[in-house]
Parts: C-alpha cells; sequence; structure tokens
C-alpha cells in the first residue's frame, strides 16, 4: 500500500524534501506544514494546515491521515523533543532526540564533547560573564575572535570578529543587550581557523554512517562574498575540494566518532548529521554541528540522490543503513543559487509577483520555493529567501550557466542574486597541479610490489658470470666465464621520475611524453 509522509517546515529544504520523497513508488502522498506555494499544488504533494509546536495535536494528525512517518526540516522542533514525543504517541519521525540534537542546540555541548571524544575543532572557551569573556578575548594566545551565542539563535548567532575590540562589542550585544534572547546567555569564544569552509553531511541510524557528496555554501549576500551574512544564497556539490581521500578521513575521525560518541553517552543519534568543516593547513575542522539538513544544501545535494529517499529514510529509522546504503550520482555537479528580496537579510516587502518559474523548470532545472505563497491566483513573494534554482550539469561550469539561465527567466521585483556561486570551487580546479606518475596511470607502490614478488623466479635465473643485484641500476656479466662466443650485448637504465623532471624544467610547455619501455 502506497505510504503518506508529513514533511515539516516551509522553506526550500522542505520542497527539496518533499519533491525527492514523491518521486519514490512507495509513496502516495506527501504533506507539508506549513509548506508554500511550491508544494501547495503538485501532484503529490499538498500543504496541510497543522502547527509544529502542538505535539499531542501533530500526533493525532499523523494518525488520522495516515501518516507513515515524518521529517523533520528546520532545526527548533527538533531542539523542543518532536521526536522523542511522536514516538511516545507510535509514530514515526526521521531525525534525533532533544537530548542528541544538542549538538545543535547548544554550542557549549558540542564543543565539551568534541573534547571528550577526541573530534578535531577549534581551541574555545565558554563564558556566562560578559567581563570574563571580553578577558578572554584579549589576552588569548590565539586569535579569539569568533562569538557564538550558545543557543538556537535561527542561524543568526556566530559573529567572525575583524580585531579582538570588534569581538568584545560582539560579547556585549550577544549578552548584555539580549540580540539573540536566551539563546546568548552563554557565549562560546573561539579562535578563529583559515581555510576552505565545507558541508560534510550523512544519514546515520546511530551505528552507521552513510556519507553524502560534500557542499560548500555561500553565506554572504553579494557577489566576492561582500555585504552581510544571510542563511545561504547558493551552494555546489561535489565540492572538489574534498577528495575521496580526504572524505574518508573526515567520515571516520568526525562523523563515525561522533556517532559512536553519542552512542557510547547513551543518546543514540538517528536521522542527519550534518558538520561544517574547515579544511585547515593542520586538517580538517569542526566549526559546528547541525542536526538536519542546510539550506541551500539541501537543494543541492538531493538532487545527486540516485536512491530511492523514502527507502533510504525508512533503512534509517529501522537500523538497516548499512544493508542498504544511499548510491549518488556520479560524473555531474550541482549548483543551486538563491533569488531573495531586496533588503534581506534585514527588512524586505512581501507579496511582490513572481513569474518566470514555468520557463526556468522547461529548461530542465528544479525550481524550490522558501519565501512564497499564493494569492489571487498568483504566486507572489513572502519571505527573505524567496526560491532556488538548481541546475545538475556535467560539471561546475555548465551547472553555473544553467542555473543562471533559469535566474534570468525568472522575474519579481526586487531581486536579489549571486552570480559567482562555486568561484572558489572553480579557482581550485584551475590550480596547477603536481603530475606523477599514478595520475598517469603507472603505480610505483604495485610495480614494488610485483618485484618483491618475483625477485625468486628473478634469482633462480641466475648464471656464471652474472653479478648484480636485483633492481640495480648496474651489475658485472663476465662474458667469458658465461661461456658465450663473440656475443653483442645491449644495456639501458630507465628511474622514475626522470621525465617528469624535465616536463618541469620546460615550465610545463611539453604537453605529452610517451614513454617506451622495453
Amino acid at each position: 500500500m502506497a505510504a503518506r509522509v508529513l514533511v515539516l517546515g516551509g522553506g526550500g529544504r522542505e520542497h527539496a524534501l518533499a519533491w525527492k520523497l514523491a518521486q519514490s513508488s512507495h509513496v502516495q502522498q506527501v504533506l507539508v506544514a506549513p509548506g508554500n506555494a511550491g508544494t501547495a499544488c503538485s501532484a503529490k504533494i499538498s500543504n496541510a494546515a497543522i502547527s509544529s509546536s502542538d505535539h499531542s495535536a501533530l500526533a493525532q494528525f499523523c494518525k488520522d491521515q495516515n501518516i507513515e512517518f515524518v521529517v523533520v526540516g528546520p532545526e527548533a522542533p527538533l531542539a523542543a523533543g518532536i521526536v522523542g514525543n511522536l514516538a511516545a504517541a507510535g509514530v514515526r519521525c526521521f531525525g534525533p532526540s532533544a537530548q542528541a540534537a544538542q549538538l545543535e542546540s547548544s554550542k557549549r555541548f558540542a564543543k565539551e564533547f568534541m573534547d571528550r571524544h577526541g573530534i578535531p575543532t577549534a581551541r574555545w572557551r565558554a563564558f556566562t560573564e560578559p567581563e570574563e569573556a571580553c578577558s578572554f578575548i584579549m589576552s588569548a594566545d590565539v586569535p579569539a575572535l569568533v562569538v557564538k551565542a550558545s543557543g538556537l539563535a535561527a542561524g543568526k548567532g556566530v559573529i567572525v570578529a575583524g580585531s579582538r575590540e570588534e569581538a568584545c562589542r560582539a560579547v556585549q550585544e550577544i549578552m548584555q543587550d539580549k540580540t539573540f534572547g536566551a539563546a546568548g546567555e552563554t557565549v562560546v569564544i573561539e579562535e578563529l581557523l583559515e581555510g576552505e569552509e565545507v558541508s560534510c553531511l550523512c544519514f546515520t541510524d546511530g551505528r552507521t554512517v552513510a556519507p553524502m557528496p560534500p557542499a560548500q555554501d555561500h553565506k554572504r549576500l553579494l557577489d566576492g562574498d561582500r555585504g552581510p551574512n544571510t542563511g545561504g544564497m547558493g551552494a555546489y556539490c561535489p565540492a572538489p575540494q574534498v577528495s575521496k581521500d580526504l572524505l574518508q578521513r573526515i567520515t571516520n575521525t568526525i562523523l563515525q566518532r561522533t556517532v559512536d560518541g553519542m552512542q557510547q553517552e547513551g543518546t543514540p543519534y538517528t536521522g542527519i548529521l550534518y558538520a561544517g568543516i574547515m579544511l585547515t593547513k593542520d586538517g580538517p575542522k569542526v566549526l559546528e554541528f547541525n542536526c538536519r539538513f542546510g539550506d541551500p544544501e539541501c537543494q543541492v545535494i538531493l538532487p545527486l540522490l540516485k536512491s530511492d529517499l523514502y527507502e533510504v529514510i525508512q533503512s534509517t529509522l529501522d537500523g538497516l543503513l548499512c544493508a542498504s546504503p544511499p548510491v549518488w550520482l556520479g560524473n555531474c555537479t550541482a549548483v543551486t543559487v538563491v533569488m531573495a528580496s531586496h533588503g534581506y537579510p534585514g527588512d524586505y516587502t512581501k507579496g511582490v509577483e513572481i513569474t518566470g518559474v514555468a520557463e526556468a523548470q522547461a529548461l530542465g532545472l528544479e525550481v524550490f520555493q522558501a519565501g512564497t505563497a499564493l494569492k489571487d491566483g498568483k504566486v507572489v513573494t513572502n519571505g527573505g529567501r524567496v526560491l532556488t534554482v538548481t541546475a545538475i550539469r556535467e560539471d561546475l561550469i555548465a551547472a553555473l550557466e544553467g542555473a543562471k539561465k533559469g535566474l534570468a527567466a525568472i522575474k519579481f521585483e526586487g531581486a536579489v542574486y549571486r552570480k559567482d556561486i562555486g568561484y572558489r570551487a572553480i579557482a581550485f580546479l584551475k590550480q596547477p597541479r603536481g603530475l606523477t606518475y599514478k595520475d598517469s596511470g603507472v603505480d610505483i607502490a604495485a610495480g614494488n610490489l610485483l618485484v618483491e614478488k618475483i625477485k625468486p623466479l628473478a634469482k633462480a635465473t641466475s648464471r656464471p658470470g652474472c653479478n648484480v643485484d636485483l633492481g640495480g641500476f648496474a651489475g658485472l656479466f663476465d662474458l667469458k666465464a658465461a661461456g658465450f662466443k663473440d656475443p653483442l650485448l645491449v644495456s639501458g637504465t630507465d628511474g622514475v621520475g626522470t621525465k617528469l623532471k624535465v616536463f618541469r624544467a620546460a615550465s610545463q610547455k611539453l604537453i605529452v611524453f610517451v614513454s617506451l619501455l622495453c
């Protein structure tokens, strides 16, 4: 029997979740609460007028509507204990418990947890008194310039200061001016890390970790990383800065170690684990944890999921993720770009008509709506981040160009969007790389292993007159002792890296080398 599922939230992330779930043959209908204009009128997707804050009423709604499971989009319901409360009422919910969600809802808890379990992160201190925090900032032997409200602050509670004085002013705003209310009663002061920031997410059933392709978000409003911080203006996936080996390292030392640590502490973690990571010269370090999909990361990661999302969630809830890990599309890149209202992230106007969504979709693009509503049969703006345009193409540049065509097709007055999403990756890909034999298909390590294996056979061919070490570059062959009559002896040597030195000496002007080994 086809299932009905409920997605909680009303942003682009929730539209993407509903869109992916609706592709499943197991799913009859996806309800979204409260949803937006994009989730209001699809064939298998519709909005539901039910609040996520009243857990008892929500549980009864799920029973009345025969909901198979609930997927929680934003962080606030998770921190409020929705997973445990729905479970107590017999309703399955995809996400971590309130205790496990402290990894996001309390930055102090997260930092203490990482220290307990040896998870790499920035050096830090937590304070409940502003004077003590400022004293630490001014005297610390590290650049203590990152000021964080410990509690949930709708993604706005992190301030990266340009000086120690500015960091102290941030402490005053958070702790004395109550900019973020109760979320700022405790502040975490961190060392400023340098490097590339990436988003590494995974599905987890509490034991098994199934990593997703790494992504990179763009927080600043304007091109060139200018303007104020936002909830995110675009993202791309996969991030080429994270190699397969590096992703495996992150999976082992951060994601798996976090899940194992939660299990050891009696608070098993199930759902989505999101690690914001800085790639420093000393290796990857955790900036923060989120306990759900990011926005706009969700809109750029899910389109690359080849597996059935419904089946992945069921496997996660059943504790069977190890038996059926998700499969991802290969040899392609996704780019998503946010279109925002004029004035965002400050005050903005609502009710502005939006046109061109169908035209963008006709270009083979996905349009995930966020701050939108239906008014008199028209789609209008209803939030700061209005929608995201996602393109999947064979490479990053093609995907960005595809997204730009969709952005040009969609119109609403005052629209703001970035045109340089992915610029860091493009610069990274253009960097000259050192050429190695392995890059060209010659594995020296494998060759050395083969030599070790055939040494006994080679030694067995030794004969009188031959005096040479295996693998050496010179030897002695006594022709008389060998018993030859008028022989012709030809000899040659070769070495690993000789042609590479010629290539580099030629300033990389030589394009092709052909190596003939006889």
